[in-house]
């Protein structure tokens, strides 16, 4: 029998009427960002600079990606490799295939827009790198590129001062009474930004950083007493070197051994982690490791390339040689070698017979985010995204105070921030592995 209604709701007077109701009824509801977008229209630019890290591709599609969903038509140009983009006018404008195709970029490392180390207050290494004219301010010619290309929107992914010299462009153009937004991603493998908890692709290079040593700790087996040494990245923070050792000998936990032939944990585990933010007392650490490397035959070592750099730089200068500098004045770490001067230290007093000195540096930083940086990653780029069209600027990030995910006031970032020598994970550590350690900060 045919159903019955108490108030029958009208016949649709057509076929094409009946299906633009059931359209209005299934189209998805707007998205936060969406009307925003339609009442203003924005015109995005994104940069990244510094070194590399994992996030850096990640990032990038995932902002291509997120303005799409909101607004297809949004305009928006990449400046390539950084700072030194914006200044020569070298930028592309991101089009459909692009966009569609955007996802991919999740599989890479690197920045598929390209990076630079570029300050904007050098103005004599900006000259000489012809960058700008003699007699022109970096920042006023960047400010003017992006008013010429009509960004209202510069998202930038870097450390500290990439995103802090952004905040500062659009400070001046507001002296000028035009209003930019600035949206910053935290990137940084040392984990080293005031106050964001957790920078983009440390997690990834600490991962790297351990499987690249899984490989290096078998060179132990090449040769009688052998001591190797594992320098990571991190000029001030020892972070990313606790982090790596942490992380390898989580894995280490989980491979079987075979102790019967040799192949035991004892010889592949993590013997010293030298950092920044502790002092290396040479002879103490020469007595405790040369008591491992009598018995098991080997000796490894972490070690942050920023340790005792201070001295190294002393030392070296002191003989008359001259250590070269970046555009950011920091002497250039590469010609510092923290590994090899702890390994030359410590070679005469464990009595090793050869030493080997690796760097997991370019692995660490180039490689493609993992599961846990990508969904770090998304996350920062859906709110940044989503804070832009509300109007907000900022270093967006969970905050290391209460680990809110928040735009941060550029006036809280800063870089230097040092690793916590008194985390409970950190003495765990050090005490299974036996060196002693006195929190220094």
């Amino acid at each position: 029998p045919p159903k019955t209604y108490l108030f029958p709701p009208p016949p649709p007077s057509s076929f094409m009427e009946r299906i633009q109701r059931i359209s209005a009824h299934l189209a998805p509801k707007e998205t936060i960002g969406a009307k925003e977008a339609k009442a203003k229209k924005h015109k995005i630019g994104i940069l990244t600079a510094g070194g590399l890290a994992p996030c850096l591709s990640s990032a990038v599609g995932g902002l291509i990606e997120r303005y799409t969903e909101i607004d297809p038509e949004i305009e928006i140009i990449c400046y390539r490799y950084g700072y030194q983009g914006l200044l020569i006018g070298d930028s592309f404008k991101v089009n459909w295939e692009m966009r569609r195709r955007a996802h991919l970029l999740q599989n890479y490392g690197g920045s598929p827009i390209g990076n630079s180390r570029v300050k904007l207050k050098n103005v004599k290494d900006c000259v000489k790198r012809k960058l700008v004219k003699p007699g022109q301010s970096p920042q006023d010619v960047a400010c003017n590129r992006l008013v010429n290309d009509g960004i209202t929107i510069l998202h930038t992914i870097g450390g500290d001062d990439t995103n802090t010299t952004a905040a500062r462009l659009a400070a001046h153009l507001k002296k000028r009474g035009i209003n930019l937004q600035v949206l910053g991603l935290p990137k940084t493998v040392d984990n080293d930004v005031y106050p964001v908890a957790q920078s983009l692709g440390a997690d990834t290079a600490a991962h790297q950083g351990a499987m690249f040593f899984e490989s290096i700790v078998n060179e132990a087996t090449a040769n009688p007493r052998m001591l190797i040494v594992h320098e990571v990245m991190g000029r001030h923070c020892g972070w990313l070197t606790v982090a790596t050792a942490e992380a390898y000998r989580k894995r280490l936990s989980k491979a079987d051994m075979l102790d019967e032939m040799g192949v035991t944990a004892m010889k592949r585990d993590v013997h010293a982690v030298f950092i920044p933010e502790m002092n290396i007392d040479i002879e103490a650490e020469g007595a405790r490791l040369r008591a491992i490397m009598d018995e098991i035959g080997n000796v490894n070592i972490f070690i942050s390339e920023g340790s005792a750099v201070d001295l190294i730089i002393k030392q070296k200068e002191a003989a008359g040689e001259k250590l070269p500098r970046d555009a950011f004045g920091h002497v250039k770490l590469d010609k510092v070698n923290a590994g090899q001067w702890i390994a030359s230290q410590l070679k005469p007093l464990i009595g090793a017979q050869k030493i080997l000195v690796q760097k997991s540096g370019y692995r660490a930083r180039s490689s493609p985010a993992n599961t846990f940086d990508r969904n770090l990653i998304k996350s920062c780029v859906t709110y940044a995204v989503e804070a832009a069209f509300r109007g907000e600027s900022g270093l967006v990030g969970h905050d290391d105070k209460d680990g809110k995910l928040k735009a941060l006031e550029f006036s809280r970032v800063k870089g230097g921030k040092p690793f916590d020598t008194g985390s409970r994970e950190f003495r765990r550590m050090m005490f299974e592995i036996g060196q002693p350690v006195s929190r220094t900060w």
